[in-house]
């Protein structure tokens, strides 16, 4: 009904006014495919930085540029747990539900969904009504494929610990940790070429723990803080065949545990379900 139509587009306009962080790129004067993606104030955040990175990657791949003109406007949803941000008619491509909002926050009534990140936010999307495909992965775990032997696997350090930018905002005092603490607050290429001169990865960060697994280092989950909600590690691990199970709650317990089992991927379906046509209509 028309007042519901409107109800929905004032909703939207109070989630963006209070979520300014979101942006989308690469917002040209003519028609695009708009990739939309979380950027802390004042700063970045390397893990939510690949959701433009891998989606340029993808479309060099077929001699497309992010800033071909398209037939029609779209929004584009890939990298990091950014379902929330979906409007109606969005195509969304490997990204999952944060889990920390509730299901009266997610405002759309139509989806192209080629790809998620994970079962349980399939099992969301379907409960919604949606058709979703069962192909999962975090687009992140392309990388090695992607970057062409760009990056190095050296491990000739030994521990790295990485958090997320929530153990900072609960002011985590890391001048006394353990073990050596790689900022995420950094380029996504700085931060990658440090994570991989390690062989065992502790993190807060959940894409510290993808871009370990997709190099095979071992890796193992650390909740320093309760702020971060668990739906997105847990989805993560799911769309990789394993689950979460234990996880430590510091360092000393992370390097006690060791890594986690490396994820059972198979890369072909998330590679084939990237929605080329969109920008080729």
């Amino acid at each position: 009904m028309p007042y519901l139509k409107e109800l929905r587009k004032f909703k939207r306009s109070i989630h963006k006014r209070f979520n300014p962080e979101i942006e989308r790129f690469p917002k040209m004067p003519y028609p695009t495919i708009d990739v939309v993606y979380w950027r802390p104030p004042g700063s970045v955040n390397f893990g939510d930085e690949l959701g433009r990175t891998i989606v340029s990657f993808m479309l060099a791949r077929k001699g497309i540029s992010i800033f071909d003109e398209t037939s029609r406007s779209r929004r584009f949803l890939g990298v990091g747990s950014i379902l929330d941000h979906a409007e109606t008619d969005t195509v969304v491509w490997g990204s999952g539900r944060s889990g920390s909002k509730a299901d009266r926050a997610h405002f759309f009534d139509r989806l192209d969904v080629r790809a998620v990140r994970g079962p349980r936010t399939r099992d969301f999307l379907l409960s919604k009504g949606f058709h979703v495909p069962e192909i999962f992965g975090d687009p992140a775990l392309l990388l090695p494929t992607l970057t062409n032997n760009r990056f190095v696997c050296t491990r000739e350090k030994d521990v790295v610990f990485v958090p997320n930018l929530n153990d900072y905002q609960e002011k985590v005092d890391f001048s006394r940790f353990p073990v050596p603490v790689l900022d995420p607050r950094q380029s996504w290429n700085k931060v990658i070429t440090e994570i991989l001169r390690h062989k065992l990865v502790l993190a807060s960060s959940l894409h510290a723990l993808v871009i370990a697994d997709a190099w095979g280092i071992p890796a193992r989950y650390v909740r320093l803080t309760e702020r971060e909600h668990l739906f997105k590690y847990h989805d993560y691990y799911e769309g990789s065949g394993r689950t979460l199970g234990d996880f430590a709650h510091s360092a000393e317990e992370g390097l006690e545990m060791g890594g986690k089992e490396l994820p059972v991927f198979d890369e072909n379906p998330l590679l084939e379900s990237f929605p080329y046509d969109i920008w080729l209509k």
